[in-house]
């Protein structure tokens, strides 16, 4: 009896519906749950989240979490058409259900409804409400919203917890990582005629690719190619190539502009391509040979770099050095916005050189872009050709690696995610980051770029699973860019026992290879 007048009362309360189609039934939302209606967006996937998750959305530059109501009510799915329509209703935080068809909105007497004690087989009943009677014997079929999010995503109703424990974890791990990260350089690598350089990382702004085209300035100099937008900043552009005193070739999609500072500005140096994240001990870093030191464009590489027992060599350049002709640098402020050298002076100031922005390094998984913090990653390298298989070990790990003496234990990290496997291909790279002390590589599709994001775009991801919420913590969300990164917190991507497991492997190997000798 209370639950029936509970009942009465919330239709009382509510007169005013929007109905809607699915699988040729009618069903209603009450109006004052409904903030908008929407066609399909284009949807961002999001791994680990619940399986009614069609993905994250953007609207009018928030996130929104858009989901198959025909999943969430166990129905057959269907393709999206041009009638398919999304319902934003109001479930803590936006939350899109999509639909087959949105019919209309209707206010209804409280007399024609009835209790839900009964219906047709294909919904279930605890997402309903009641059923409106209207004449002609149809039936209008009224699903409760909070149910509908309960059973999905529960997670949406919880209070935000935890966040302060998660990051001071991160903190801590950093901090652990400290004393190994002293003695290594930090690089990135590029090529230029086939030729491998590297910049130290802490000289590089970001880096992004390419466009089909710079715009050239009509009476300019021929040191500097044009400027292009970066976000609504002029960024001049000049290229390695001429630096270097090599034929300037048209840009390519596989070019990439590493945006380095200088003289309290930014200048972008387009590359062939960007290789790789080197962390470099520094006992494989030796100064240029005095006797070449001041040969032409031997002054532009301040030391070597001596990998893979010598085999690799890599020669670190020094920004000041590639720009330390005067008139290089004249034509290179010619280009700049009046207001750039009070913008860099405040940038300055920060500890970190950052200011209101966060360094990424962005990887792609399965057509969707991924980003990790630039200072959890200690390198990234090419996938080898053949790894090492360790029995009995989580379905994740693809094997072991050797890397300059190291064993590495690499994981797919599509698999870890719970997405599809791929087939091996060269555009695969392996991100080497530190979790719980121990070195681990995830193999990922590609490396887009390193970029840099403002902190005012980053926001919370939505909720939608526990594992969801600790694996991919935040998004940043560039409706400019039609893009929206999913952030990895890094230090949940093994729990604390795979990473104890790993490290033990990893001893074990090393034991073994001792003995042997």
């Amino acid at each position: 009896m209370d639950a029936d007048e509970d009942l009465a009362d919330e239709f009382d309360e509510n007169s005013d519906y929007v109905t809607f189609d699915m699988a040729g039934e009618r069903y209603a939302f009450p109006m004052r749950r409904v903030q908008e209606i929407i066609r399909m967006p284009a949807v961002v996937k999001v791994p680990l989240g619940p399986p009614s998750l069609e993905g994250l959305a953007n609207l009018r530059g928030r996130v929104l979490p858009v989901v198959s109501l025909r999943r969430c009510c166990a129905m057959d799915q269907t393709g999206h058409d041009e009638t398919t329509r999304v319902i934003v209703v109001d479930g803590g935080v936006p939350l899109g259900f999509v639909v087959d068809r949105v019919s209309s909105v209707i206010s209804i007497d409280p007399q024609q409804v009835e209790p839900a004690d009964s219906v047709q087989a294909t919904v279930r009943s605890d997402v309903l409400v009641g059923v409106i009677k209207s004449g002609g014997g149809e039936m209008t079929t009224v699903l409760d919203v909070d149910s509908l999010i309960g059973s999905q995503f529960s997670r949406l109703s919880e209070k935000r917890t935890g966040r302060d424990t998660a990051t001071g974890a991160k903190i801590s791990a950093e901090q652990d990582a400290d004393i190994e990260l002293d003695d290594t350089l930090e690089l990135v690598s590029f090529a230029v005629e086939g030729q491998e350089y590297a910049l130290p990382i802490d000289q590089v702004q970001e880096i992004v690719q390419a466009p089909e085209s710079v715009s050239h300035v009509p009476n300019a100099g021929s040191r500097v190619l044009g400027v292009i937008d970066l976000r609504g900043r002029l960024l001049p552009v000049v290229s390695m190539r001429h630096v270097f005193g090599l034929p300037v070739t048209p840009l390519q999609p596989q070019n990439r502009i590493v945006v380095v500072s200088i003289d309290g500005g930014v200048v972008g140096v387009v590359m062939d391509t960007v290789r790789e994240v080197l962390r470099v001990p520094h006992q494989l870093v030796a100064p240029l040979p005095s006797v070449v030191a001041g040969d032409g464009r031997a002054t532009e590489v301040e030391s070597v770099c001596r990998l893979e027992d010598g085999k690799r060599l890599v020669s670190v350049l020094s920004v000041n050095r590639m720009f330390d002709s005067p008139e290089v640098r004249n034509e290179i402020a010619e280009y700049r916005q009046e207001d750039e050298p009070e913008m860099a002076d405040d940038q300055g100031s920060a500890d970190d050189g950052r200011g209101d922005e966060e360094l990424f390094v962005v990887f792609r998984l399965d057509d969707e872009e991924y980003a990790v913090d630039v200072d959890t990653v200690q390198e990234i390298i090419r996938v080898p050709e053949a790894l090492i298989r360790v029995p009995k070990s989580f379905d994740f790990v693809e094997g072991l690696v050797n890397l300059r003496g190291t064993v590495l234990p690499v994981v797919d990290l599509r698999t870890r995610l719970g997405l599809a496997r791929s087939e091996r291909d060269e555009r695969q790279r392996i991100v080497v980051l530190i979790i719980g002390g121990v070195r681990t590589g995830f193999i990922v599709d590609s490396v887009a770029e390193v970029a840099r994001v403002g902190r005012n775009v980053l926001e919370p991801a939505p909720e939608l699973s526990a594992e969801q919420a600790r694996v991919v913590s935040r998004v940043a969300n560039l409706p400019e860019q039609q893009r929206m990164l999913l952030l990895v917190q890094v230090d949940q991507l093994l729990a604390a026992e795979q990473a104890g497991q790993a490290a033990e492997l990893c001893e074990a190997l090393v034991d073994e290879a001792l003995a042997a000798v």
